[in-house]
């Protein structure tokens, strides 16, 4: 196990080639492999955000950039699950202590998660009985928990969301995901049935919004007072930076063995198209790796934020989406036919990085609209800050 910040990240780095290697295999399987789940639990990917006091690592804003950068170097789908795991098992900390000691049960536990409501909740005896199928449940295969978000009717006013714990064994898994990109991340439907949830695993989104949990134990540290819907954009970030930067290296080693077909270049290194494109790729990875680095500083430097910082982070991960799938469709469309290949890295992270700019909470065009009403002078329109 990584002890430090520094080994976690050189510990991931090591297995590359391990998930590199599996991709393909996870893409065909529409799962992560067991191989790469249990390399990635051994060095303790999955301790990144789980309490100290269970064994796990609060492990800084950046190290968990620089993790997820790396996963993505070597598979997008691999690294999507990561990401949603580590980001749920930050948000079940938050929950009533009580829930805590059930859920980590060990510092490796895997908790993932949904946002959408689509799952009903109704008031029982000591709890809430939840219903309903919720979609893109990625990893739910390879989970122990799954944080469940329901919506609660009320007859006086709009509906309320709960994020409701509950054991994978108590869920049914559809066998859905049938996607063109994250294709391996195993992001079925999974559905509850009349499920009783106790009141201590119950977390209302509403007040977690507002910087309000239950946890008495991570009240008052630091660590579990980031604003979770910025640490998305912290852990959404460097998915697309992981990928860009690997299509960008395979591209620039890939030109070397490789012409220009129906052209006088026979090594398109030397083509001055080429220069161009791989320039101009660099430049917008550039530039998106530099705001990834601005705002996950102003996350670690746990300032307060306002409506409008909040709005701008959310924008700026949006733009590193947007910058990084624009680096990788032009090598990508560089690369020349034999790239369509399956086993040719660049045409999954074509894919992938699509995939991850279609998501609601990372889509560009939702983010930029969002901080442009609040330049304005408008409300944003969404809680979701």
């Amino acid at each position: 196990m990584a002890t430090t910040d520094t080994e976690l990240v050189a510990r991931v780095r090591s297995l590359r080639p391990l998930i590199a290697e599996h991709a393909l295999r996870a893409e065909e399987r529409r799962r992560v492999t067991g191989e790469v789940v249990a390399a990635l639990t051994e060095a303790g990917v999955y301790r990144m955000n789980v309490p100290r006091r269970y064994g796990g690592y609060q492990s800084r804003p950046r190290t968990q950039v620089d993790v997820i950068a790396e996963v993505a170097a070597a598979c997008g789908s691999a690294a999507f699950t990561v990401l949603i795991q580590a980001g749920c098992a930050f948000i079940a900390s938050l929950f009533p202590d009580e829930a805590q000691d059930e859920i980590f049960t060990g510092p490796d536990v895997r908790v993932g998660g949904t946002l959408v409501p689509d799952a009903t909740a109704v008031a029982g005896d000591g709890g809430w009985i939840v219903d309903g199928t919720s979609g893109f449940a990625t990893g739910c295969q390879d989970a122990d928990w799954h944080l469940l978000t329901a919506r609660v009717e009320r007859p006086d006013g709009p509906p309320e969301a709960l994020w409701t714990a509950v054991p994978m064994a108590e869920l049914e898994v559809l066998d859905d995901w049938y996607v063109s990109g994250l294709a391996g991340s195993g992001s079925n439907s999974v559905v509850a049935r009349n499920v009783f949830v106790p009141a201590h695993r119950v977390l209302p989104l509403g007040p977690l919004l507002a910087g309000e949990f239950p946890s008495k134990a991570n009240a008052d540290d630091p660590f579990y007072r980031m604003p979770v819907l910025l640490l998305f954009c912290a852990w959404t970030a460097p998915h697309a930076l992981g990928l860009a930067r690997s299509a960008l290296a395979d591209f620039t080693e890939r030109i070397h063995r490789r012409g220009i077909t129906y052209t006088f270049h026979t090594r398109q290194h030397e083509a001055t198209v080429t220069h161009l494109q791989a320039a101009e790729a660099a430049m917008k990875l550039s530039c998106a790796e530099l705001l990834t680095d601005e705002f996950v500083a102003r996350i670690e430097a746990g300032e307060p934020f306002g409506q409008e910082e909040r709005a701008k982070i959310r924008a700026q991960a949006g733009y590193v989406a947007r910058l990084c799938k624009e680096a990788v469709d032009l090598v990508a469309s560089a690369s020349g036919a034999s790239s369509l290949h399956r086993d040719v890295p660049v045409q999954r992270a074509v894919r992938d990085l699509h995939a991850l700019n279609l998501h609601s909470f990372v889509n560009p065009a939702t983010n930029l609209e969002l901080y442009g009403r609040v330049l304005s002078g408008l409300d944003p329109g969404t809680a979701f800050l």
